[in-house]
C-alpha cells in the first residue's frame, strides 16, 4: 500500500508541476499578447502624432503662403491705386497743355495781326520819325510773333508727351489690374488652402485624442493587474 501511494504522489506531482508550467506558459503568452498589442497602439499613435505634427506644418506653411499672398495683394492693390492717381495727374496735364496751347495760338493770331498792322503803317506813314517808330514797332510786333509761335510749339510738344504719358500710364494700369485680379484668385486660393490644412491638422488632433482617452482604462487595467 505505501508503494502505491508514493506511486500515486509521485504521478500527481508531475502533474500539477506541468499544469504550472502550461499556466505559466499561457500568462507569459497573453503577456506577450497585450505587450504586443499596446506597442502596436503605441506605434499607431506615434504614427499618428507624427502625421499630425506634418500636418501641422503643412498648415502652419499654409497659413504663412497665405498670408504672403495677402500682402502680395495689398501691395498690388497700392500700385493700382498710385496708376489711377498718375493716370489721373496725367489726364489734368494733357487738359492744361490744351488749354495753353489754345491760348499760346489765339496769342500768335494776335501778334501776328499786330506785325501785319505795323508793316501796314510803314507803308502809309510818310514822316520820317513816324516811319522810324513805325519800324520799331513792327519788328517788336514781329519779336512777339516769333515767341509766340516758338511758345505754341513747346504747348504741342508738351502736350503730345502729355498724352504720351497717358497712354502709357493707361496701359500700366491695365496691366496691374490683370495682375491684382490673378493676385486676388491666389490669395483666395492660399487662403482655402490654409484652412483647410488647420481643418485637417484640428481633425487629426481630435482623432489622436479620442484613441488616447480610449486606451487609457485598458492601460491602467493593464498596470493594476
Amino acid at each position: 500500500m505505501r508503494h502505491t501511494e508514493d506511486a500515486n504522489c509521485r504521478g500527481v506531482l508531475p502533474n500539477t508541476l506541468q499544469k504550472k508550467a502550461v499556466e505559466k506558459t499561457s500568462n507569459i503568452a497573453q503577456k506577450a499578447a497585450q505587450e504586443a498589442k499596446a506597442a502596436s497602439e503605441a506605434q499607431n499613435i506615434a504614427g499618428q502624432q507624427a502625421a499630425r505634427q506634418v500636418k501641422a506644418q503643412l498648415a502652419e506653411k499654409a497659413v504663412q503662403a497665405a498670408k504672403a499672398a495677402e500682402a502680395a495683394l495689398s501691395g498690388k492693390e497700392a500700385m493700382v491705386e498710385q496708376l489711377r492717381e498718375e493716370v489721373k495727374e496725367a489726364r489734368s496735364v494733357v487738359q492744361e497743355e490744351t488749354s495753353s496751347l489754345q491760348q499760346a495760338q489765339a496769342n500768335l493770331n494776335v501778334a501776328v495781326q499786330a506785325a501785319r498792322q505795323s508793316q501796314d503803317q510803314v507803308h502809309d506813314r510818310t514822316l520820317m520819325n513816324a516811319v522810324h517808330t513805325a519800324k520799331s514797332n513792327a519788328a517788336n510786333a514781329q519779336a512777339v510773333a516769333n515767341g509766340a509761335q516758338r511758345s505754341l510749339r513747346e504747348k504741342e510738344e508738351l502736350l503730345e508727351a502729355a498724352k504720351r504719358r497717358v497712354d502709357e500710364l493707361s496701359n500700366q494700369l491695365q496691366s496691374a489690374r490683370q495682375d491684382l485680379v490673378n493676385t486676388n484668385r491666389a490669395a483666395a486660393k492660399a487662403n482655402a488652402a490654409a484652412n483647410e490644412a488647420k481643418a485637417n491638422a484640428a481633425r487629426n488632433k481630435r482623432k489622436l485624442a479620442h484613441l488616447r482617452k480610449m486606451r487609457a482604462p485598458r492601460l491602467r487595467a493593464e498596470a493594476s493587474s
